[in-house]
């Protein structure tokens, strides 16, 4: 099981977040299940569960685990594909944010559409290197940061900006032969404090 992975198909998108789907997928992210043994978990007769199990399973969402031997019956073990889901910008492709529209360092829109693009970006490189079996070179940086003033944010953002622009200029080798092109963002932005997750309800018949 991979710990996430990205949802690209707009169908496999809209199977993903349908409310009792999504519930089964959280099950089997835990560990693997029959549709006998959800049934009893989601409040659904096992036909019912094991319909959307399919469905799951073919778009890639969930896969067999294994079975067992259950009286006269044989039982399908599923189990998720990855811990998480993430769903790509590609799903609703022709509504994707584009932060080539516009260019505004200060605007949370404009973060919002680059943050966007990067789930996009990555998550085709992911399922291209997956494809290859091959390893895929990335970088990622997570921190935080109190200031005490406005002023001081500001002073950081400047430090921040000069010093990036300062590496980019002393590494960027446009003209080099068999060079690769790596795209760069950094972003800052308020901390969002974790929120308790809500409690799912067993969806009704």
């Amino acid at each position: 099981m991979l710990d996430v992975t990205v949802i690209e198909d707009p169908e496999a998108a809209a199977v993903s977040l349908d409310p009792t789907r999504a519930r089964l997928l959280a099950e089997l992210a835990a560990e693997p299940a029959s549709a006998a043994m959800l049934a009893g978990k989601v409040g659904l007769p096992r036909q019912k569960v094991n319909y959307h199990l399919k469905a799951l399973e073919r778009h890639g969402l969930v896969e067999l685990a294994g079975e067992r031997r259950k009286g006269n019956v044989t039982e399908r073990l599923m189990r998720a594909t990855a811990a998480s889901y993430v769903i790509s910008p590609l799903a609703l492709a022709s509504v994707q944010p584009d932060p080539d529209r516009f260019r505004d360092q200060l605007s949370a829109r404009w973060l919002l559409a680059l943050g966007a693009r990067l789930v996009r970006d990555v998550g085709t490189l992911i399922t291209g290197a997956t494809k290859a079996r091959k390893r895929l070179a990335t970088y990622a940086l997570d921190g935080e940061v109190r200031f005490a003033s406005a002023v001081d944010r500001a002073a950081f953002v400047q430090e921040l900006t000069a010093g990036v622009s300062a590496l980019i200029r002393k590494y960027d080798a446009p003209d080099a032969e068999g060079g690769r092109d790596h795209r760069i963002v950094v972003a800052v932005h308020p901390t969002v404090k974790d929120q308790p997750a809500p409690e799912l309800d067993a969806p009704s018949p």
